[in-house]
């Protein structure tokens, strides 16, 4: 017998991109256990990004199981359960609900010429202020429209378009439902009315039938399918609550739910993002607006270079040691300890680190990466501090935005496995010159997930009843002679990106050849 064998629980699941977690709270959101599923079949072929859509489910089930015996609950306990989904994914059914393709995740960038085109023409503006979607080739509209134009066949033969989440929720229920959190980030959803954006749809060539219905994320499904429930080990009758997408969660997870308060995330990728209780668009799109529900739009913007960056270096450096048959390999805490031996600023080497190109603010598709200011008195621990003061910049970028909208960022909590460190969530402090809450649990998005089985069961009312549940157990300060000094670098590395516009267009037209 567990000390917890006899709790009641719930049980959130992350469905992300690269991965599957899961966590188990009680009813106080103390976190009992927590687990971790695998995605294979991923097939990643130059622009390709595609995963195969039952691996979700074998992932899910896996990291259900472990979530489940590494908190040592009953499993008949379970109160009720939540799926978070990833933004940005796409999946063609046909009439037999057989997929005609992988889930295409959001970093597949086959639809870049069609968001090109969409961005020349006048109603890029248009379909910004309906959707809160900028221009870029991640969303869905763009993808849509690059299987309309390269896939005719296939997408004549398309009887139903979804996302990864909604795969998942039908294998589980047997119905086709979308939470309004996880089709906001779709471009084919009006952020203001909560429908289907007539103008997207005739924008990608699809009618309202071939997508799901939307529901509210609170809305609660009884009577999950036998098997799968035998196979993740809860009762069948277990609530599912529809929950809402990764981002929307992990920003629940952190507990940055009231005014004000802002998150700060570092994984593959990046973010800094508010929940506000109204609308925001920016004039020039440089941020994303999406729905949560009536009453709470998630604002900000998002980069794809961060921790993915950090990869890089390292994996670069790797592969130097290996073809000098040495048997070291260096890890991420290796790196970030050499950059420790550097002081701060990197000794004027200064990092534009868009190896993947550029999402937020200014969706600059062309954007690469680049190391300024290199001397001979620069090594390899220099490039690893610009790179991490660099995707700092990042997040200032836009964090500067949503102050531009009239956002008040008094309290800024931070997610996702930078929060290992010391030395990166330090830099982020002194580059954004305020304070830096770390939330107990790093696994904001599934414990997210878990908040939303809390709401949908009536457990807790509001958002704004989520913050209290969530404890910070570590600050980080600026240091104000730090700050001043990334104020002048953040200057030069703004002034680099506008003066290289060109240059980043002519070589991206070089690579395309």
């Amino acid at each position: 017998m567990t000390e917890n064998e006899h709790v009641e629980w719930l049980l959130g699941i992350d469905l992300g991109t690269g991965s599957c977690k899961s966590v188990v709270i009680d009813a106080q959101a103390q976190l009992l256990g927590f687990g971790v599923g695998v995605y294979a079949g991923r097939e990643n072929t130059g622009q390709w990004e595609e995963q195969d859509p039952q691996e979700l489910v074998f992932a899910m089930i896996q990291s259900v199981n472990a979530a489940i015996q590494d908190a040592g609950v009953n499993p008949s306990a379970c109160q009720a359960f939540s799926i978070g989904g990833a933004y940005h994914s796409l999946i063609a059914l046909d009439k037999s609900d057989t997929p005609l393709t992988g889930v295409i995740t959001w970093v597949d960038d086959r639809a870049t010429k069609q968001a090109q085109v969409v961005r020349d023409e006048q109603r890029a503006s248009e379909i910004y202020q309906q959707t809160g979607c900028p221009v870029h080739s991640m969303y869905p509209l763009y993808k849509l429209i690059w299987l309309r134009e390269e896939q005719p066949q296939l997408f004549q033969q398309t009887a139903r378009f979804i996302s990864a989440k909604e795969y998942v929720i039908n294998q589980l229920t047997g119905e086709y439902l979308i939470d309004v959190g996880v089709a906001a980030g779709s471009a084919l959803l009006n952020t203001h009315s909560l429908e289907w954006n007539t103008a997207s749809l005739d924008l990608a060539g699809i009618r309202p039938d071939q997508l799901s219905p939307l529901v509210n994320s609170r809305q609660v499904l009884k009577g999950i399918s036998p098997e799968l429930a035998s196979q993740m080990g809860i009762p069948s009758e277990t609530p599912l609550v529809l929950g809402s997408a990764d981002a929307v969660n992990s920003s629940l997870g952190a507990g940055a739910v009231l005014p004000g308060q802002a998150t700060c995330m570092i994984g593959t990728s990046g973010a800094f993002r508010i929940i506000a209780s109204r609308a925001m668009l920016d004039k020039q799109a440089r941020s994303w607006c999406y729905a949560i529900d009536e009453g709470h739009w998630l604002v900000g913007g998002a980069i794809n270079n961060a921790g993915l960056a950090l990869t890089w270096l390292r994996d670069s450096f790797n592969q130097l040691l290996q073809s000098q048959m040495k048997d070291s390999r260096l890890s991420f805490d290796d790196l970030v300890a050499s950059a420790l031996e550097t002081p701060p600023g990197a000794d004027g080497l200064i990092c534009l680190p868009f190896f993947a190109g550029e999402r937020s603010p200014y969706w600059n598709m062309n954007a690469r990466g680049v190391f300024f200011g290199l001397t001979l008195t620069h090594d390899a621990r220099h490039m690893a501090r610009a790179l991490m003061e660099g995707v700092a910049y990042r997040l200032r970028s836009l964090r500067d935005v949503l102050v531009d909208l009239g956002a008040d960022v008094k309290e800024i909590r931070a997610s996702g496995g930078f929060t290992h460190s010391d030395l990166w969530p330090q830099i982020i402090a002194c580059v954004l010159s305020h304070e830096l809450a770390i939330p107990a649990s790093g696994e904001t998005s599934s414990l997210g997930a878990a908040f939303w089985a809390l709401l949908g069961s009536g457990v807790v009312e509001r958002f704004e009843d989520l913050y209290p549940l969530v404890k910070v157990t570590n600050t980080y300060y600026p240091d104000s002679q730090e700050s001043l000094l990334y104020d002048s670098l953040y200057q030069i590395y703004m002034d680099l990106y506008f003066q290289l516009g060109e240059a980043f267009e002519r070589i991206s037209a070089v690579g395309t050849k």
